[in-house]
């Protein structure tokens, strides 16, 4: 944050999600700690990069500050222009619309990849414990007193040191 205190064009900020900034993170799809954004303010995207000082600082520097959108399309490419002029040329209802439907296929998406995760821990619970009941009674039927029976075969009956 340090670095670009005295930016014009790039915020880099701190968000306490359990206190006061708990509405903002909540807009933004904030939903484990710590979560990284960036991007347009209106449009933020999550960022999956390095976590350590120099990977942060180095996707900063290439990456903060003006950048391709409705109010900056001199720095889009064609395709990326194509794509605002689209959306441009849309309601606002029409859009809102549209975004409301993605992030409810979006939270479909998590939702069904929350409770296939939560179905296949229990299933792997299940395995583990059906496993050590297993191993338990293999051991308890005497593993270690036929290990012992062999051992001592192999020394030809003497006392193992």
């Amino acid at each position: 944050m340090e670095d670009f205190k005295d930016s014009k064009t790039a915020l880099v900020a701190d968000v306490d999600c359990t206190a006061g900034g708990k509405d903002l993170c909540d807009k933004n799809g904030v939903r484990g700690y710590p979560t990284i954004k960036h991007g347009s303010p209106d449009a933020l995207e999550d960022y999956n990069g390095a976590r350590d000082y120099d990977g942060m600082k180095a996707f900063a520097d290439e990456n903060l500050g003006p950048s391709c959108s409705p109010a900056n399309l001199t720095l889009c490419d064609e395709e990326k222009k194509a794509v605002i002029e689209k959306f441009m040329t849309m309601s606002a209802g029409k859009i809102d619309a549209k975004v409301r439907k993605a992030e409810k296929d979006i939270q479909k998406l998590e939702d069904d990849f929350e409770k296939y995760q939560k179905e296949l821990q229990e299933k792997y619970q299940g395995e583990e414990t059906k496993k050590e009941a297993a191993v338990k009674a293999i051991k308890d039927d005497g593993l270690g007193m036929m290990k012992a029976v062999s051992a001592f075969r192999k020394n030809d009956g003497k006392k193992e040191l």
